[in-house]
């Protein structure tokens, strides 16, 4: 399933945050996502070094060496893995402390592909693009890219090193990647991963309008990156793209419709909640019907 990507960004805490260091999945229920995950075909694992303060790395390290399995593997440097807001950033003494503790919570001599996790404004991009490359001739890293990042770091980046994916938010619900970003990444051959393709569950139909939202739910853990949903009408496209049938599915379906978009990054927190990702990319809608739906999202 190389259009399907694990995330495992809720592995022992809810992405970067400190704040939930030690929450999100246990370590065995990451276990059984994974044996889901890798029973129904998906062969690449996305993490990054600060994801559950170091334990989203460290339990795929330890699955791969329980199970014999050796998923494709992309991690990211940027935030700290002990939740120190001095220790961050992309500057090449820390890139090259980062990728060591990455390769050993991970197990591995080499990660498949490194990633920025997002762009870091007090060191110079040649600086980070260089010690990528050095990692890139070290073998320690078989590809490198980059997150979260606009046209204009990738302007400034590409000719400094052979940036070859990129991993960017995308769906029905955040679109800005249509603007720039993903031609640009066609144009020069790069890579285009799609990650919160349910726009932190708003694209389940979890959230509506008038109501509290769920516990635990990503509303009332870390609304600020999705407050902005909360308007009458985003609440009318959902309501109509929950007429049209199951909303995950079709989420997932419209990004895999779309030729520009390499991969997908799951966030599923449950074996069962594959299944509408694996549905969606068996539901193949044409250009139009892409548009249409396109189209509940005004």
């Amino acid at each position: 399933m190389n259009r399907i990507v694990l995330g495992c960004g809720n592995f022992g805490g809810i992405g970067s945050a400190p704040a939930f260091f030690g929450q999100g999945e246990s370590e065995e229920e990451a276990f059984a996502l994974m044996n889901a995950a890798w029973e129904r075909g998906v062969r690449a694992f996305d993490t990054a070094d600060a994801y559950g303060g170091g334990r989203s790395e460290t339990w795929i390290g330890r699955w791969m060496a329980e199970r014999g399995h050796r998923p494709r593997l992309t991690t990211k440097v940027f935030h700290s893995v002990v939740g120190d807001p001095a220790d961050r950033g992309l500057a090449r003494d820390r890139i090259l402390r980062q990728i060591e503790g990455s390769l050993e919570r991970l197990g591995v001599a080499r990660v498949d592909a490194y990633l920025i996790h997002e762009p870091d404004p007090e060191t110079p991009v040649d600086e980070t693009l260089g010690v990528l490359v050095e990692l890139l001739d070290a073998g320690k890293v078989g590809a490198i890219g980059a997150s979260n990042v606009d046209r204009v770091w990738l302007e400034e980046a590409l000719p400094l090193a052979p940036v070859s994916v990129v991993q960017n938010s995308y769906s029905l619900l955040e679109r800005e990647a249509e603007d720039e970003v993903l031609p640009f990444c066609a144009e020069h051959g790069i890579a285009f991963t799609a990650f919160g393709p349910l726009a932190g569950g708003w694209l389940t139909g979890k959230y509506r309008r008038g109501e509290p939202p769920p516990a635990g739910s990503r509303m009332t853990q870390r609304p600020e990156g999705y407050a902005h949903f909360e308007r009458d009408e985003v609440y009318d496209g959902l309501e109509r793209l929950a007429g049209r049938g199951d909303m995950a599915t079709l989420a997932f379906a419209w990004l895999f419709a779309n030729p520009l978009v390499s991969a997908v990054v799951t966030g599923a927190r449950r074996p069962e909640h594959l299944d509408p990702v694996f549905a969606g990319l068996d539901t193949k809608l044409s250009p139009a019907e892409r548009d249409e739906l396109a189209s509940l999202f005004p």
